[in-house]
C-alpha cells in the first residue's frame, strides 16, 4: 500500500532517472525465476547516487515514524535492503540488524546478523517486493527469534496479487514508497514509454508468470 501519492510519483521518477528501473517491452528481461518481463528493477543502484539515496532514506524514515513510531530496531532483508536499511536506521538513531535468506553453514550459523532480544519491536526494510516470498522468509526468521514485527516498508512493489495474498496470509502489514501503477503513469507522462509500450506493460502486469512477448 502506497502511503503518499506525491512520494510515489517522485520515487518512480527518480528510479527511472537513474535506471534503477528499466522498461524495455521490445527486449524483455529474464528474472531468476525464469519469468520473462518487460521491466527490471535493481534498487541497489540508489546507493550510488547520494542525493537520491538521501531522499529515499528520509522518506522511508518519515513513514516508519508515521506508521509505527520509534521501533526498537530496524531490520534489512539481505542483500538488497542492507544498505538502505542501515541508512534508515542511522537517520532514526536506531540499532540495525539484517536477515540472511538462510542460516550460515559455518561459524555461529546465524541467519540474523546483529543483536536482537526477544520481544523487541522491529520494522523490516525491503528494497523490492515481487511475490513477497523472500521478504516473508525474513519475517519468519525474526518471529522465530522472538521479535515483535510492527510491519514492513519497501521502496517499490510490482503489486502482484500473489504478493498481496502472501502478506495477508502471514498477517504482515506492507507499505511501499512507490508501486507499479505510479511507475507506469510517471513513465507515460514523461515520455519514457510510448502508448503501445504502455499497453504491453499493463498486459504483462495482469499475468506476469504467463506473459510472452
Amino acid at each position: 500500500m502506497v502511503l503518499d501519492k506525491n512520494t510515489a510519483k517522485k520515487t518512480a521518477e527518480l528510479l527511472l532517472q537513474i535506471n534503477a528501473i528499466k522498461l524495455d517491452p521490445e527486449n524483455p528481461f529474464t528474472w531468476a525465476s525464469g519469468w520473462k518481463s518487460p521491466i527490471y528493477c535493481d534498487n541497489r543502484i540508489i546507493l550510488s547516487h547520494p542525493i537520491i539515496r538521501n531522499y529515499v532514506r528520509e522518506e522511508m524514515a518519515k513513514q516508519v515514524d508515521m506508521l509505527y513510531g520509534k521501533p526498537d530496531i530496524i531490520a534489512g532483508v539481505a542483500t538488497g535492503a542492507i544498505g538502505i536499511g542501515m541508512l534508515v536506521a542511522d537517520y532514526l538513531g536506531l540499532p540495525f540488524i539484517y536477515v540472511r535468506p538462510e542460516a550460515k553453514s559455518h561459524g555461529r550459523q546465524n541467519q540474523i546478523e546483529g543483536q536482537l532480544e526477544p520481544n523487541q519491536t522491529v520494522v523490516v526494510i525491503e528494497d523490492l517486493i515481487s511475490t513477497g516470498k523472500s521478504s516473508l522468509n525474513a519475517v519468519k526468521a525474526l518471529n522465530d527469534a522472538g521479535a515483535n514485527i510492527k510491519g514492513m516498508l519497501a521502496i517499490f512493489t510490482y503489486g502482484f496479487d500473489v504478493a498481496t495474498d502472501n502478506f495477508e496470509k502471514n498477517d504482515v502489514e506492507l507499505h511501499t514508497l512507490s508501486d507499479y501503477s505510479h511507475l507506469i503513469d510517471q513513465a507515460s507522462r514523461t515520455g519514457y514509454i510510448k502508448e503501445n509500450q504502455m499497453v504491453t506493460l499493463m498486459d504483462w502486469r495482469k499475468s506476469p508468470s504467463q506473459w510472452k512477448q
